[in-house]
């Protein structure tokens, strides 16, 4: 399993060749997103892309284009001239979709090369406070005798599919009930409508510290340091589980080499920005800086897992 992961990381970064570029950049840098204006993708955009325009000297713009689940987008990065000047910030979608989707416009791996992590997020269980599950293992011997309910913010997203991952891990089925945002989600889980919703610890952990909804257990394989007191799922009942948000950055296939690692160093320069830092930790988001090579077989690992996932789920591609 190991030995396919790098040989697929390493084909990808093979892919990002070419002969150096001393004078990159020399003039703006257009870093596209997929999402909506503020988000958290679209804010980290913003801070990563001001940093590298200081360091580089020239600015970098973000340009937001919707849709598709972030297809649009990705899809105008992955038809982009491979220079360097046109760059991606990704999010989650972008290794659930090749689940999701018969027919994408581009290939999630070999039309791109991979720069950097950004961040990591988990992702925080939440049950209802009137539940009778006070642990992720009560939650499971409930799901036995009980049919339950859980909530998504929509047919693919990262709850979505962190719950499938739970439920088959757990060997429990449940009902998904997809909402259209969070706060409906998070209001479904509050008043008992839905048994489970996994939510990020920006929009959670509020939730959680007023009282609103209980928290079970944390997606990532360590605990949050803003709220070390909700113990991993892994730890909690459900040995191996992990799921990872990510946000990251990525070039068109054929950049080359020299400017991907000239970009890779700069993000890392970035997130020692104290205004980037204290954004994260607010958020209860990770930093995340990597090497190419490690963001390719991550991005790799969550693309087959998200392929396998969806298939044991009877989750059919659109």
């Amino acid at each position: 399993m190991l030995t396919r992961i790098f040989q697929a990381a390493a084909i990808l970064l093979a892919l990002c060749s070419g002969a150096a570029a001393q004078d990159y950049p020399n003039r703006t840098i257009k870093l596209i997103v997929p999402t909506g204006a503020g988000g958290i993708t679209d804010i980290l955009a913003r801070l990563v892309g001001k940093s590298i325009g200081e360091q580089f000297g020239q600015p970098v713009i973000i340009d937001n284009r919707t849709g598709a689940g972030g297809a649009i987008g990705t899809r105008a990065v992955a038809q982009a001239e491979p220079d360097g000047y046109t760059l991606l910030m990704a999010f989650p979608s972008h290794a659930a979709n090749p689940a999701l989707y018969a027919s994408l416009p581009y290939d999630s791996e070999k039309d791109f090369c991979p720069i950097s992590m950004v961040t990591k997020v988990s992702e925080i269980l939440l049950v209802p406070n009137s539940s009778p599950a006070k642990s992720v293992a009560e939650l499971i011997a409930l799901a036995r005798t009980e049919q339950l309910n859980y909530a998504s913010v929509g047919v693919g997203s990262l709850a979505h599919l962190a719950t499938e991952l739970f439920l088959a891990m757990a060997g429990v089925k449940m009902t998904h009930i997809p909402y259209r945002s969070v706060p409906q989600a998070q209001q479904a889980v509050m008043t008992g409508e839905v048994a489970v919703f996994f939510d990020t610890p920006v929009t959670a952990l509020p939730q959680v510290r007023a009282g609103t909804v209980r928290a079970l257990g944390i997606s990532t394989s360590k605990r949050l340091a803003v709220a070390p007191e909700i113990p991993t799922i892994a730890e909690a009942g459900v040995p191996g589980y992990e799921v990872i948000g990510w946000n990251g950055v990525l070039a068109p296939a054929n950049t080359p080499r020299p400017i991907i690692d000239k970009l890779n160093n700069a993000i890392a320069e970035a997130l020692k920005s104290p205004e980037i830092d204290k954004l994260l930790a607010e958020q209860g988001i990770e930093p995340a800086g990597n090497s190419p090579e490690e963001f390719a077989r991550a991005m790799h690992t969550d693309i087959e897992k998200w392929i396998r996932v969806t298939r044991e789920a009877g989750i059919k591609p659109q």
